[in-house]
């Protein structure tokens, strides 16, 4: 598998607060992984740093081998950002701001129509985005993503704010595109790293924890449970061990 994102020692500061600490990392196409962690551990500034919104205090980010600040427009090209809190244009009806998103960048109606009916957004496209329920915001965030049919997604909380029967239908969607496209999804939610990532790479306080599989990390940590597994690196880390 070719490799699709590379950070090389990426590290990122706010005055005297490091947001992520010295992060190597590397994502392959068919990969669909976890970056999980707790609040404040800096999973979005992870993402905001790999699509190019945000730049490494040091260190460097490739994207399909190119160096993202050298050739930004061509290294964004290839990814598709939900960023949080799904940032979008709140006077628009969801139909306009679609179109708005597919004009920059420069694909046409079918695409609209593909990314509507992978959202499964039809019912909401002649409202304003402005009186969407948080769940419909995450479902117009994620047709946005999908606009261009990107090899790379990077999904920051994508089932934050959907129902039951959205999370499931979310999750297979991403476990279904996760075949042909490297995946990236931020979460805090045990579960669905388990169910749908085949990789986790477990974030605490900027830097890796631990990354594998679900297998792997329960094995090395001797626990039987994702959750025991996080408490007990977290410790360990803290103390230094």
């Amino acid at each position: 598998m070719s490799e699709s994102i590379k950070l090389v020692n990426i590290s990122k500061n706010y005055s005297n607060i490091k947001a992520v600490d010295n992060f190597n990392f590397v994502a392959k196409r068919g990969e669909i992984i976890a970056l999980l962690g707790p609040n404040g551990a800096g999973k979005s500034t992870l993402m905001n740093m790999i699509t190019g919104f945000l730049a490494p205090t040091s260190g460097k980010i490739f994207v399909d081998g190119l160096d993202i600040a050298q050739y930004p427009e061509k290294a964004k090209e290839k990814i598709g950002f939900l960023p949080e809190g799904s940032p979008i244009y709140s006077d628009m009806s969801v139909n306009m701001f679609l179109k708005y998103m597919a004009d920059i960048r420069g694909v046409g109606k079918k695409e609209i129509k593909k990314s509507i009916e992978l959202a499964n957004i039809e019912n909401v496209l002649h409202q304003k985005i402005e009186t969407l329920s948080k769940g419909y915001l995450r479902r117009v965030g994620f047709a946005q993503s999908v606009l261009s049919n990107p090899d790379i997604l990077l999904l920051d909380e994508p089932t934050d704010g959907l129902d039951p029967n959205q999370k499931t239908h979310m999750r297979n969607l991403i476990a279904k595109m996760g075949k042909n496209k490297t995946i990236i999804i931020s979460t805090h939610l045990l579960d669905e790293a388990q169910t749908v990532c085949n990789r986790i790479v477990l974030i605490n306080k900027g830097k890796i924890m631990a990354d594998g599989t679900a297998e792997d990390i329960l094995k090395q940590t001797k626990t039987r449970t994702l959750e025991k597994a996080f408490a007990k690196l977290t410790i360990s880390k803290t103390r230094g061990e």
